[in-house]
């Protein structure tokens, strides 16, 4: 199984993840033509894509999905709270009633060889769910837009392979930045996202043995840097807890196509 971010951060989010026979994305928030030429990179079309799961209705998420969709007729698997306000959303335009799957939380998606699994999340959105996927006995999660965790969270993310895991913003850049003032408070909420130290404490509940690889995403371009939330997460789970990184970590880039991750 391969895993890849083709963009991810406060602007746009779009992760890949396939086999040799399937091919899914995890959200789409970056426009057509960047998806399109991501995935070229990883050689792959948008018409060999099977599904895309869908986390939520916000636009760093969702802003290339109608374009996609309607041109490639890809189905669409997301939340039945997700779909609504997707259709209620202008800019998405009209996209076909039938390519839209419903899913559950907690419900497993077969999509040939892979199975995936949404995951209830505290985000503040419709009804917004992480997912997990699995091929074979290998596991990935895509972890992203969580303003808090519980047990519940780390349960269902226990033993994964590979982890793509929101790192959103360093607390102090939040606190001094030029953000108004309800808004850094959602953003500190436990429906808004996780902070550097937050990412990097869940992590230290979730690191095993046979742990592949993580990659940090959902970095905010006004309250994060790549190299605040690396080395932020590094010392929560080295220094603060004393667990051991014998696991490559990668930061996601906004504008570029990552590291592709390949789960042996």
């Amino acid at each position: 199984m391969r895993l890849c971010s083709v963009a991810s951060g406060s602007s746009g989010n779009c992760i890949y993840a396939g086999t040799d026979t399937t091919h899914l994305l995890v959200d789409v928030g970056i426009s057509g033509k960047r998806t399109e030429a991501g995935l070229n990179e990883l050689g792959v079309s948008m018409r060999d894509i099977d599904g895309i799961l869908v986390t939520h209705e916000h636009s760093d998420h969702i802003a290339g999905l109608g374009v996609l969709a309607r041109k490639y007729g890809t189905p669409i698997y997301a939340t039945n709270g997700t779909i609504r306000a997707i259709q209620n959303t202008p800019s998405v335009g009209k996209i076909p009633d039938e390519l839209f799957h419903p899913v559950c939380a907690d419900e497993k998606i077969i999509i040939k060889d892979m199975v995936c699994n949404p995951l209830k999340i505290s985000h503040d959105a419709a009804e917004p769910v992480a997912y997990r996927i699995q091929h074979g006995k290998k596991r990935i999660a895509i972890v992203t837009d969580l303003g808090t965790y519980n047990d519940y969270t780390i349960e269902s993310l226990r033993g994964m392979d590979a982890l793509v895991l929101e790192a959103n913003h360093d607390i102090h850049m939040l606190q001094a930045g030029p953000y108004p003032y309800p808004l850094k408070q959602r953003i500190l909420g436990d429906r808004g996202h996780l902070s550097n130290e937050r990412a990097g404490q869940l992590l230290c509940s979730l690191i095993h043995d046979d742990l592949q690889a993580v990659v940090l995403g959902h970095l905010s371009k006004e309250n994060n840097m790549p190299e605040l939330a690396y080395e932020a997460v590094r010392i929560e789970v080295t220094l603060e807890q004393g667990k051991n990184m014998d696991f490559p970590m990668y930061v996601a880039s906004r504008n570029e196509v990552s590291q592709v991750i390949h789960i042996a």
